[in-house]
This record gives C-alpha cells, structure tokens and sequence, in this order.
C-alpha cells in the first residue's frame, strides 16, 4: 500500500503540492488526473523517492520513504518499477541490453539474463525477434512495451507509470491501455497512473484528481461519470 500524509513539495518559492494527502489502494489501478503543470509527475517521482518532498510523509508498506538514506532506498526500489514518460530507452542499446540492464548491473551473465528478457518481453506481448533492434527501429507503441518489460524485471509490487499514453496515436493508446490493465490484474500489481487523458478511466479502479496543488477528489472509477463534485464533474467535461 502507498499512503502519502500531507505531502508538500517547493520549488524555490513555488509550492507545487500543497498538503496531498491520498491512500492508494493495493493490487487496483489508480489514475492521479490533472491539467498540465499541476505537479503531477512531480507527486510521483515523490512516491518513489526520486524527488524528495518538502514536508510531509510518503509510506510505502508502512515506511516512511522521506526517512530513508539512498541506500535504504534502494530496498524500496526493487519493490517499485517506473515507467517514464517517454519510455527512457537508451539508444545505443539494444532492446536486450535495455530490458536487461538492471539484472547486468547486479552482476548477470548476458546468458543468464536472456531467458528473463525474453519472458519478460512476452508479458507485454513482445516476441523475441525484436531483441537485437533498437529503440530508434520501434514504434511509439513498442518503445511503451519495452520499458514496461524492462519495468518488470523485478517483479516489482506496484508501478508508477507517467503519462504514459502521451504522444500516440488513439488507436496505439488503447493498445496501451490495455496492456496496463491486463498486466495489473495478471499480476496483481499495484498500479498508480498520473494522466490528463479522460480514456484512463475505463481501465481504472479508482481515480484522484489533483488540483491547486491537494487532491480534490477521489472515487470509484466506474461511477466517475456519475459524480457530482464540482471540481471532478468539470475536469472530465473540459468545463474551466
């Protein structure tokens, strides 16, 4: 479980969030919405210690990550997988030499790590003939596919994906979409999705709007069109 308690972040003198307090339910999937700027990949780069907050406590099975040395840190990461915005392949790797990076610099023969590349590759429905291609040979959607893979080597509990439909096409998003869907309920993972794109909800569990720096709503997913919170009823109807 992730429970975030009053979670401020400052940058110079903007405050980014404000006192974000949100429970985030274990093994579902929950979309953390918002207009562009509001801080949202901030708030989640904070969940996983990549940035640390100003005030407040992020508690990831009960410890309080905020009071971890990097080295602590490190413990939390193997529980935690990331996928950036943008996928975050390096281009002078391969797809095997990204997706097995991190098994390699814990100490991984190449051979040793094959099989899982290539098991991993096929939970996100990726064959193994694209192994020695590299990410500028791949299409938006498969770059998403192949840092999801790398995500998962790991076996992480929980994944943190930012914006991660951003930049395709709606039919390559749907794609995408539901691979996340698929490999949540799979895998039982928790899933945490910050997004400004309306079309999360129908693969979501529960979602959280962030607005003015706190959350301003939170809720069941498949009512979500139903709500009457001002603040969310307007979000999702594009009404300022």
């Amino acid at each position: 479980m992730i429970k975030l308690i009053n979670v401020c972040k400052k940058f110079d003198h903007r405050w980014i969030t404000k006192g974000v307090t949100l429970t985030i339910p274990p093994e579902k999937m929950t979309v953390i919405i918002g207009k562009s700027g509001e801080g949202k990949s901030v708030l989640l780069k904070q969940m996983i210690g990549l940035i640390k907050p100003t005030s407040g406590s992020i508690l990831i099975d009960d410890i309080d990550i905020t009071q971890l040395k990097e080295k602590e840190l490190n413990a939390i990461f193997e529980k935690v997988g990331y996928v950036f915005q943008f996928a975050a392949l390096l281009d002078s790797l391969t797809v095997f030499e990204n997706v097995a990076l991190p098994l390699i610099e814990n100490g991984y023969p190449e051979k040793a790590a094959l099989p899982i590349v290539k098991e991993r590759l096929s939970l996100v429905n990726l064959k193994a003939d694209i192994l020695n291609k590299y990410p500028s040979e791949l299409s938006g959607g498969m770059l998403k596919r192949v840092g999801l893979a790398r995500t998962l080597i790991h076996n992480p509990k929980i994944i943190l994906y930012d914006e991660p439909v951003t930049g395709l096409d709606p039919i390559t998003a749907r794609v995408v979409h539901e691979l996340m869907d698929e490999t949540q309920k799979r895998l039982k993972i928790t899933s945490v999705v910050v997004s400004h794109n309306v079309e999360s909800f129908k693969y979501a569990d529960y979602v959280a709007l962030l607005k003015d720096g706190t959350i301003k709503y939170f809720g069941d997913a498949h009512t979500i069109w139903e709500e009457m919170n001002p603040d969310i009823y307007n979000f999702i109807r594009g009404i300022e």
